[in-house]
């Protein structure tokens, strides 16, 4: 009875308030701070944690929109601090501080996108990962939050560092990192949870020298909401890239799963967010706080999301991002969203001393509009705005094809890759990858059947095995011989497995190209199976920036796209379509578009390969098309028409 009020809440707020709380406070952010991000009262900007957090927020908001301001913005900021070879104005690498790494993670989206000098970004993104192979470390491994604070860990550094850490090393194949990774989150386990309540104390000094430090134990003495949230940020984070296969996944896992009934039983049940110091509510001066309870709220229903926590907790992240909307969140005259009670600081030593005793956390000045909060609050918002959409791909799988289409490039990151590295292969494979994020690729379409809870994968030679586990199979752009030096192209035995997985209720994608950038002839003796023909007629041939040449428009009622009205389409294949298949989108007298019924499946063509990065992310192409929408509404309409058991019921019940 709680779940239906919420997403009848829910669905009425982001209806009634276009667009919704995740781009309204990106836009909001990018009104206070137009051209630079300066943090608290400083007067000019620096490269900052701060900056990493809201950055990587707006990287977030930029991936849901497919709007490149928020882009552009990112690279602008940057921009400010990178130079050529990798050089970061502000940052001091002697100061070993992990705080520094944040911006990390950003470097290392941009490194890998179709932008000009983007290798300056992974020059940067190393300079970075240098600061962690000379950083100061405890007896036991693990790293100090900063040189100026010796022997001791905090929660807030495992945010900083461990999510970077973690993509760098599953970029450049430095596996053996995951290990050490791991301890990081073990090292915090061993030391700073609090037996009695499960909670997490701020940090640890290893040396017990500290006057703020337990003699016994090296804890400092109380439980910060925010230092909390860091750490339950971490653990979500750096799950996205240690492989599932690795140990330390499930040991990473096993944490969260730990945490979180913990942080549900320290929820607020009447305001549903947190206090400053979360296991002291009822004692005087303390308050409810915006960071940490966004943060929460963030992890919570991530983990939800992903599978690693109980779906239950879902429920607690509900009630959390409604209390923080109640609480925190506040519409200004002029309509930008601000967002109060956000603690500016906490932390241990330094001068003046920190004892971090109860009075010292609430001594410390609330802001707001504190980047710290607003970040989270981003995040928090993009994740939660997710839930209702997730029931539409829970337990599918997405498979593209890697087998007919297999063109091979030099990596991205392998010309100036550290010289240390010895894994990082030298070509990999492009053009359509869920992996690839340069123009090239899929990684956006990719992210969208993600959103929507479906698991994505590659699919080598089709098979009755290999597609037993696929409810929706894309084929795209099988390579000719100019491509690929050996195609592999489709043969009857292919045809048969594929034609025998979609009677069973398969979907099937056929997406095309024109005639001189495909493989046609044996493409075509798969679609003719389903009443399709790719022509050798090709269409909208675009010269150079003449975008309204690619013009493709659709008609209200279309069965696909009910609200797409305008995409854009290059150089593509029309169809020939006959019985079972039938026309859903034409121009003129060509199909562009085709649908067809086979046994309990399902097949769509098109000529094109028209949803790929370049295509949807906003860079390129922007409005008035609308292949971003297009392609979420494609993305729908595929996960809707699986007939076959899903992967949830696939699975034998103990």
């Amino acid at each position: 009875m709680r779940l239906l009020p919420f997403l009848l809440l829910l669905t009425t707020t982001l209806h009634a308030q276009q667009p919704p709380y995740s781009q309204r406070m990106a836009d909001s952010f990018m009104r206070w701070h137009p051209d630079s991000i300066v943090v608290g009262n400083l007067k000019a900007t620096r490269w900052d944690y701060e900056q990493g957090l809201m950055l990587l927020a707006l990287q977030r908001v930029w991936e849901r929109t497919a709007d490149a301001r928020y882009v552009n913005y990112i690279v602008h900021d940057l921009d400010l601090f990178v130079g050529a070879k990798g050089q970061i104005k502000t940052y001091r690498p002697d100061d070993y501080n992990l705080d520094n790494l944040t911006p990390g993670r950003v470097l290392l989206m941009l490194a890998r996108q179709s932008l000009p000098g983007r290798e300056k970004y992974q020059l940067a993104a190393q300079t970075l990962r240098q600061q962690l192979a000379v950083q100061p470390r405890t007896q036991a491994g693990g790293f100090w939050h900063k040189q100026r604070y010796p022997n001791q860990m905090w929660l807030d550094g495992l945010y900083m560092a461990e999510p970077f850490y973690a993509e760098y090393s599953q970029l450049y194949g430095e596996t053996a990192n995951f290990d050490d990774i791991g301890k990081q989150f073990a090292l915090i386990e061993q030391h700073l949870v609090d037996p009695k309540t499960g909670l997490l104390y701020h940090g640890y000094d290893e040396s017990r020298q500290q006057k703020w430090a337990n003699p016994q134990t090296g804890q400092s003495p109380n439980i910060w909401g925010r230092a909390m949230g860091w750490y339950a940020m971490a653990l979500v984070d750096v799950l996205d890239y240690v492989p599932a296969s690795h140990p330390q996944h499930a040991k990473l896992v096993r944490y969260l799963q730990r945490l979180a009934p913990v942080l549900a039983k320290y929820q607020d049940p009447k305001s549903g967010v947190w206090y400053q110091i979360i296991d002291q509510g009822t004692r005087a001066g303390n308050y409810l706080e915006a960071s940490a309870s966004c943060m929460f709220v963030y992890a919570l229903a991530k983990a939800a999301r992903l599978g690693y926590i109980a779906p239950t907790f879902a429920q607690n992240a509900r009630t959390g991002y409604t209390g923080i909307l109640k609480t925190f969140v506040a519409t200004e005259p002029d309509g930008t969203l601000s967002l109060n009670g956000t603690v500016s600081v906490g932390g241990l030593g330094g001068s003046p001393y920190r004892d971090g005793s109860y009075d010292y956390y609430l001594s410390e000045p609330i802001r707001k509009n504190d980047l710290k909060g607003v970040g989270p609050f981003i995040l928090a918002s993009l994740e939660v705005e997710l839930l209702p959409s997730l029931r539409i791909g829970s337990g599918k799988t997405v498979g593209v094809d890697t087998y007919f289409n297999h063109e091979l490039r030099a990596n991205v990151l392998a010309a100036n890759r550290p010289a240390t590295n010895t894994t990082l292969p030298e070509r990999e494979p492009y053009h359509y990858t869920w992996e690839d994020r340069m123009h090239s690729g899929f990684w956006w379409w990719g992210n969208l059947f993600r959103d929507r809870g479906a698991k994505t994968v590659s699919v080598n030679a089709p098979t009755a095995q290999s597609l037993a586990g696929i409810d929706v199979y894309i084929i795209v752009d099988p390579d000719t011989p100019k491509e690929s030096p050996q195609p592999n192209y489709i043969g009857p035995a292919d045809r048969k497995a594929i034609a025998d997985w979609v009677k069973a209720g398969g979907v099937l994608v056929l997406m095309a190209n024109d005639t001189a950038n495909c493989e046609i002839p044996h493409f075509n003796e798969l679609a003719s199976q389903f009443g399709i023909r790719f022509t050798n007629k090709s269409r909208n041939m675009v010269q150079g920036t003449k975008f309204e040449q690619g013009t493709v428009n659709i008609a209200p009622g279309n069965p696909v796209f009910p609200t797409t009205r305008v995409t854009y389409l290059k150089e593509l294949a029309t169809l020939a379509v006959q019985p079972p298949a039938r026309a859903i989108v034409s121009a003129e007298s060509d199909v562009i578009m085709a649908v067809a019924t086979y046994g309990k499946g399902t097949v769509f063509a098109v000529g094109d390969p028209w949803i790929y990065n370049e295509y949807v992310d906003g860079r390129r192409v922007a409005a008035p098309f609308q292949n971003a929408l297009a392609a979420q509404e494609l993305t729908d309409w595929l996960l809707a028409q699986v007939r076959r058991p899903t992967a949830l019921s696939r699975t034998p019940k103990p």
